[in-house]
């Protein structure tokens, strides 16, 4: 009889750490936005892993929830992104501490602090290319003086040949005995619309400078899906006029490669041609009060 193992497994650290990166890589899919600028990740989202460990009788399902980055800010919209990482915290079996290898251990400290339950976690230390194997090696011993705390140190990098199953093979075996939650096909509990709103983000923050206020938004108003090509409407929500500008760019240049970019990105996802149109609204304000995050599907509590 085969045993199945099942259950949550919240990725978290400081923004940019490299969550979503991390999940792409482990289900061999692009489903979670990736982006080099802090907290483009701003809501929870569950993938969904399926493995078979060592042992051909044991499987399992690993639902993993992105989460953005832990951080301390004073703006609604980063109040409610770290209320989405506290909750993945506190609802989950198990906890992956993405930590840079660069970081200062100051801020697994302040994880600690944070998972109030003392839920089971591992450290996987990201972005070790970057640094010489002495470097990783000094790294791990300043984490040993927390090893009471943690469960495993992983060191790691998605970008020379890692195999995925050095952290699967880790997770489920912490997971309880359990059956699955989800249909084994899916790889995500999001929906479409959700997904595609993520990929025109990422796309925006891609293709605009650095300039691009990190208050940009997207709303999908239409996704109407036809035999040989799906039809998708959406809007970028900005704060100011001039914001509108840098987005649309001189003789619309700047939306062009946007959607562009974007479209590619949805159609090698869902496997159809894709007609992408976009549109710009300037919403002042919207991420200084509740009324405005609550349209665009942020609720405070």
């Amino acid at each position: 009889m085969v045993e199945t193992r099942c259950g949550y497994v919240a990725t978290v650290g400081r923004p940019n750490a490299g969550k979503s990166s991390l999940l792409n890589w482990l289900i061999g899919e692009k489903i979670a936005m990736v982006s080099h600028k802090a907290n483009a990740t701003r809501k929870r989202s569950n993938i969904i892993a399926m493995h078979q460990g060592i042992d051909e009788k044991e499987e399992s399902q690993i639902i993993f929830v992105d989460t953005p980055g832990l951080h301390e800010k004073e703006k609604l919209i980063n109040q409610f992104m770290l209320e989405e990482a506290l909750k993945a915290i506190g609802d989950c079996d198990l906890i992956l501490f993405l930590a840079p290898v660069t970081d200062k251990i100051e801020h697994y400290q302040d994880f600690l602090t944070k998972n109030k339950k003392n839920t089971k976690h591992i450290i996987v230390l990201t972005k070790t290319d970057f640094v010489t194997p002495m470097d990783v090696f000094d790294k791990i011993n300043e984490y040993k003086q927390f090893e009471d705390q943690y469960e495993e140190i992983i060191p790691m990098t998605i970008k020379k040949g890692q195999k995925q199953n050095l952290i699967l093979d880790a997770v489920v075996k912490l997971l309880p005995n359990s059956p699955y939650l989800y249909d084994t096909e899916i790889l995500t509990t999001e929906h479409l619309r959700d997904i595609y709103k993520e990929f025109i983000r990422e796309s925006i923050f891609e293709n605009i400078s650095d300039e691009i206020p990190y208050e940009t938004d997207v709303k999908i108003e239409k996704i109407q899906e036809k035999d040989d090509i799906d039809v998708i409407k959406a809007v970028i929500i900005v704060e100011k006029t001039s914001q509108k500008g840098m987005i649309i760019g001189k003789g619309a240049t700047a939306i062009k490669r946007i959607g562009k970019d974007a479209r590619k990105k949805i159609e090698k996802l869902s496997g159809k041609k894709v007609y992408l149109e976009l549109f710009v609204s300037v919403k002042k304000g919207w991420t200084k009060n509740k009324d405005g995050l609550k349209e665009m599907g942020y609720d405070i509590d």
